[in-house]
């Protein structure tokens, strides 16, 4: 299994505030569903931020986000660590599978996989 890339997950009440702040930055859209938006950088589209007002589909906010090539694995591993699972795995409507884990330090890392192709 590996890291295909690692996002913060920043609560925020000024999606489009944040959008434009950090536009002027070089970073641009690349998806939003209204209550999560994610910015990347053009010419290193791994370099992301991504903004939440709370997740529409999980009990919780994640800390972070980490993008792998198998998140059946993944999930496997950390059930079988004994790590917490805050959010089974679970396939969304945007395309991708994901399952909520809790770190050593509490923090809630959004764990997932894209179920379709991106560009």
């Amino acid at each position: 299994m590996s890291v295909r890339r690692v996002v913060p997950d920043l609560r925020s009440t000024a999606l489009e505030e944040n959008r434009d702040f950090y536009g002027l930055l070089g970073l641009e859209e690349v998806m939003n569903q209204g209550w999560v938006m994610t910015l990347a950088a053009p010419a290193n589209p791994t370099a992301q931020l991504t903004f939440l007002t709370a997740d529409r589909t999980a009990p919780v906010t994640p800390d972070l986000s980490i993008e792998v090539d198998d998140v059946d694995a993944a999930y496997a591993a950390l059930r079988a660590a004994g790590a917490t699972i805050v959010r089974p795995l679970a396939d969304e409507e945007w395309g991708v599978r994901r399952f909520f884990v809790r770190d050593p330090d509490g923090r809630v890392v959004n764990v997932l996989g894209h179920t379709v192709s991106r560009p």
